[in-house]
């Protein structure tokens, strides 16, 4: 049987995997497309199939053009923008906090020797690691902001899950990607990662699997056993 400590990496998404911010996000983007429709924002339908997991900008184009809406740039960023104030009032005003379970299979793969990342969509990533206490958990991070100016494509698109193995020297079979979000479990299976564990907070078991998940978990504490 192959355990998880049979790889050399952990790539870890940030939302709904590490820290509980996924249903942040979710509220905020609600926020600001009811803003701008005569037709609500559905979180359970429109968030997972449209915009979790994504670059704010390309979850903006999609949402809006599944409304059959067509923004310039100048709007897109001007609708993430503000998407983006949201949060970081949320977060001043509510804090974070990280998920015990996955802390703690973190904290076991560290023991066993296994290197870990985060990689997320999120230009708040680093911020949102060291609210959350869990920093010094991770030996690097490829989040929003790099993804920008190094001119990766977005997930569903594997390459910030790529670049995260390219820093820690480990080849993409011998790295497992943990992620809640469709659209990065996509990811992980474009990118022949070894190993593609879906969390299912949001989506369903079925829908992770669909994307290409390996196994599904409901929570990571479950990989301890």
């Amino acid at each position: 049987m192959t355990t998880s400590t049979d790889f050399t990496a952990a790539l870890f998404d940030l939302d709904g995997v590490l820290t509980s911010t996924a249903a942040l996000h979710a509220r905020c983007w609600k926020s600001v497309f009811d803003e701008l429709l005569i037709a609500p924002f559905d979180i359970g339908r429109d968030y997972l199939a449209h915009v979790d997991g994504k670059p704010r900008e390309d979850g903006v184009r999609d949402f809006m053009r599944s409304r059959g809406i067509e923004l310039d740039d100048e709007q897109v960023r001007a609708v993430g923008d503000r998407k983006q104030a949201l949060v970081e009032e949320a977060l001043a005003r509510d804090g974070v906090e990280a998920f015990p379970g996955s802390v703690r299979w973190v904290e076991h793969l560290r023991g066993a020797g296994v290197r870990t990342a985060v990689v997320s969509s999120s230009a708040n990533c680093d911020e949102l690691l060291a609210a959350a206490g869990t920093s010094g958990l991770f030996e690097t991070t490829v989040c929003g902001r790099d993804i920008a100016e190094l001119g990766l494509a977005g997930k569903p698109a594997p390459d910030g899950f790529l670049e995260a193995a390219r820093r820690l020297g480990t080849h993409p079979e011998r790295a497992i990607v943990i992620e809640d979000a469709l659209a990065g479990v996509a990811a992980g299976r474009a990118g022949g990662f070894g190993l593609v564990v879906g969390v299912a907070r949001n989506a369903a078991p079925r829908e992770l699997r669909s994307a290409g998940a390996d196994m599904v978990v409901g929570d990571l504490e479950e990989m301890l056993a």
